[in-house]
């Protein structure tokens, strides 16, 4: 730009230096925000929370042993519906830092009697069955699902997400299938919740309720209802044993 002087003769003013420092763009800092999100979102990051998880649980039933407070140091002034409802909800905790289920279905008998102590097992195993089933399948299920390329998982994942109630139903009503291994291969699956739970409620009921009669009668153990569960126990476990090993090499040909 041209200015006139005194003198009548025009100037060129030097040109005005932009200053291109400004303050940090709320973009920028928004693109940080939702990368870091992104990461802490991310299945591997939720698979790790899950690990973590588990692995808190395991050293917590490693250390304090919670199924002995529920057989041996139950507190005496719970009583009645309330000491159900707290068995219940100890139940679904210890079963899904995976305490074994026969022990606490022991517990419910010998604490509650058969039929009220089957009520509060089979309520804890539907409400741990669901506490594993969530915790896998929003912290894990994305994670894991590219990883199933053996044979074997891919035969196990197709079994559980078009066929849901059956396998469960299968896995519940047979031992050997560990209850928390069920859990968390079903949460992996495309098994929906409604199959997953009433299958869990339905199939666990037989073993369940040997054990709640087994542990209501453990005091008088030549009892024809004590023999007749322990009988209900060993069947099962034994035919399960023999499908397995008749099974063996049509699973290993797949």
């Amino acid at each position: 730009m041209l200015d006139a002087n005194r003198s009548g003769t025009a100037t060129a003013s030097p040109p005005t230096a932009t200053n291109f420092a400004g303050p940090v763009s709320p973009l920028r800092r928004d693109g940080v925000t939702a990368r870091c999100a992104r990461v802490l979102l991310s299945p591997y990051a939720r698979l790790s929370l899950l690990l973590a998880l588990l692995g808190g649980a395991a050293v917590c039933v490693l250390l304090f042993e919670p199924q002995r407070l529920l057989t041996h140091g139950w507190p005496s002034q719970l009583g009645g519906a309330a000491a159900a409802v707290v068995f219940a909800v100890a139940y679904g905790l210890c079963t899904a830092a995976f305490v074994p289920r026969p022990l606490l279905n022991l517990a419910a008998g010998a604490l509650f009697g058969s039929q009220l102590g089957l009520a509060t097992a089979l309520a804890g195993t539907v409400l741990g069955a669901g506490l594993a089933f969530g915790l896998g399948r929003v912290l894990g299920q994305e994670a894991l699902r590219p990883l199933l390329r053996g044979r074997w998982l891919k035969a196990a994942d197709g079994q559980l997400s078009r066929h849901g109630f059956r396998s469960m139903m299968a896995a519940r009503l047979f031992p050997g299938v560990p209850f928390w291994a069920a859990n968390y291969c079903a949460a992996v699956s495309r098994m929906g919740w409604l199959p997953f739970l009433l299958a869990t409620a339905l199939g666990s009921i037989p073993n369940t309720a040997a054990y709640a009669v087994a542990g209501a009668r453990a005091s008088s153990p030549t009892s024809p209802a004590f023999l007749i569960a322990m009988a209900c126990i060993a069947v099962p476990a034994l035919v399960g044993a023999v499908v397995a090993w008749r099974k063996r090499h049509y699973l290993r040909g797949r």
